[in-house]
């Protein structure tokens, strides 16, 4: 099937860290957990410690989850990026390594989502 291209398209994202006040936009996903069914983004300030995005950031987004009362995030297995990482919790986000638009990935062994679903299978 052929494709017939307009040409050159130039534009200027809108999601530029300019265009965040100071904050750098963060995605974060709770792995298995399927009532969400793609991370979520939170415009964040870099100097916030990963301690108080947990408790005052990810905890309260996922508090609507049955699982949530149950969960303890600092004995998650963390990804940055697609990587694994473990999180300094009394470090700010920058010094965890976060930058504009990092995705932040957590597993928690034995909560495995509403009946078992998998979100993350494999």
């Amino acid at each position: 099937m052929s494709v017939k291209s307009i040409g050159d398209y130039s534009f200027t994202p809108k999601d530029k860290v300019e265009n965040f006040h100071g904050n750098m936009l963060v995605y974060m996903q709770w792995e298995k957990h399927l009532s969400f069914c793609a991370p979520l983004a939170f415009p964040l300030p870099p100097d916030m410690p990963f301690g108080d995005l947990v408790a005052g950031v990810l905890a309260p987004a996922y508090a609507v989850h049955p699982d949530s009362e149950n969960v303890d995030f600092e004995k998650g297995e963390w990804q940055l990026n697609n990587v694994p990482f473990t999180p300094d919790f009394s470090k700010s986000l920058q010094e965890n390594g976060l930058s504009h638009k990092s995705v932040i990935r957590v597993r928690t062994p034995g909560l495995e989502g509403l009946a078992g679903a998998d979100s993350a299978a494999g």
